[in-house]
């Protein structure tokens, strides 16, 4: 097995003997098959891909919670900055990225492409399965894609210090990670059986200098949600001149910030020699590392998109359309989505990141176009994927990535049964090494269905 690269002369391994140089085309040369195709640092996107001007209806514009009217720019100034806001609302088909986001990607971007070959041999499918490894950013996911450019924007807008909740933790840590590099305090609220039964999620958030409480703070008694942090973190930010709120998903300019995924997807794809994926699939909590890898390839009749979320939480498959807060409490604006109510509270599953009420206004408005199809999971039949794609091909997921992983075994089993021979991508968002808890529970019998 060998790695492609792209726009070097360079490669993985060791010189071969005898002198030879060591080629571009070494895994021709060596009848070995490619699994792993890198893009060049100067290959890293240098816009972000807009799917609202891309939609196949207009978006429906959120709602102020008090009067119900539709929300302006300065109805969000207390939370975002303004070029956030702009970017909320922006029909551009692409957004420059900033040089100086550009700067702190490049420490682990561009992530690369890899295909599931050993995987595809245990599933005995003829389907060829690739994943984008998003692991290897400093939180471990790819919440790290819009914490940057989120505490890059809050920096330039003279905000001193963030708000924001988190699930499992992994937009927590992503956000602290961000917030140390652009010298802003950070407080996150975590939702609270997270809090507890992953501590060292807290441990990373405080190592880059954050400070993290459970939630919600005037319950202990209660397992939280990530609409009641939401809400926590926005009572404290509008609280505070020197304060903004940052969110981890759902908002537009979250999935916008998310599309790196799926444009250098594309471009790995063509370099293993792919014309299109037929299927691509991710998890989904809010929609971001789902927008992320779906929506450049949207425009795309002949690619399927899927999303993946907990049978105990199916706002997609189950919800209802219709406009909702984003909260617990009535604090945010109202979005037309997918909900299970705002004060709906979800199971005490692994999967803490998906544990949401209600879904992104573009995916809900592609779902509900026939643009995008869901399904849902029981968690342990999305364990029992997660530990056969570490037994195959040594990933060990988060809860919420494993989502996407038993989707995809599934598209790929029914290949074996149809003889098919599709091109699956699904996206690897984050590891699962501060998530051992799950696996330990999975191991020795004792995870339960919700």
């Amino acid at each position: 097995m060998t790695s492609v690269s792209l726009g070097s002369g360079g490669s993985s391994g060791s010189s071969p003997n005898h002198g030879d140089t060591w080629p571009p085309d070494v895994a021709t040369r060596r009848n070995v098959a490619a699994v792993r195709f890198h893009l060049p640092v100067d290959r890293l996107p240098t816009a972000w891909f807009n799917a609202l001007p891309r939609m196949p209806e207009p978006m429906q514009p959120p709602l102020h919670p008090a009067t119900r009217e539709p929300v302006g720019p300065d109805d969000l100034a207390p939370l975002f900055p303004m070029a956030l806001i702009e970017q909320e609302m922006s029909t551009a088909l692409e957004i420059d990225i900033p040089g100086e986001v550009l700067d702190i990607l490049r420490l682990w971007r561009p992530t690369p492409l890899v295909r599931a070959e050993r995987l595809e041999k245990a599933l005995g499918t003829p389907a060829r399965i690739y994943y984008k490894d998003e692991s290897g950013s400093p939180a471990g996911s790819h919440k790290t894609n819009t914490s940057v450019p989120q505490a890059f924007y809050n920096k330039q807008d003279g905000t001193k210090r963030l708000t924001t909740e988190t699930g499992a933790g992994q937009w927590g840590t992503a956000l602290s990670f961000a917030a140390a590099q652009y010298d802003l305090e950070c407080k996150v609220y975590m939702v609270r059986t997270s809090f507890d039964s992953k501590p060292y999620r807290r441990v990373l958030m405080e190592t880059w200098g954050a400070e993290c409480v459970p939630s919600p703070v005037d319950d202990p008694s209660s397992p939280g949600s990530l609409g009641m942090a939401i809400s926590d973190a926005v009572r404290d930010a509008v609280g505070r001149d020197d304060t903004h709120y940052a969110l981890g998903s759902v908002l537009n300019h979250v999935i916008l910030h998310q599309t790196v995924i799926g444009l250098e997807a594309k471009e790995q794809l063509a370099m293993a020699g792919e014309e299109r994926p037929d299927v691509v699939i991710a998890p989904c909590g809010g929609g971001s590392n789902l927008g992320g890898i779906t929506l450049p390839f949207m425009e795309d009749p002949a690619v399927r998109l899927v999303a993946v979320e907990p049978s105990s939480c199916p706002t997609l498959t189950e919800g209802t359309y219709e406009y909702d807060f984003g909260d617990t409490a009535g604090m945010t604006p109202l979005m037309a989505m997918y909900t299970l109510g705002h004060d709906f509270m979800p199971p005490d599953i692994h999967a803490g990141g998906l544990r949401y009420h209600g879904d992104s206004p573009i995916i809900s408005l592609l779902v509900k176009a026939g643009r995008m199809e869901a399904v849902a999971y029981p968690q342990s039949k999305v364990f029992e994927a997660a530990r056969q794609l570490a037994l195959s091909e040594g990933k060990v997921a988060a809860p919420e990535s494993a989502h996407g992983v038993r989707a995809a075994i599934d598209e790929a089993l029914a290949c074996k049964e149809t003889g098919e021979e599709k091109v699956i991508l699904f996206n690897y968002s984050g590891h699962g090494f501060l998530d051992l808890a799950a696996y330990d529970d999975f191991n020795h019998g004792r995870l339960i269905d919700a």
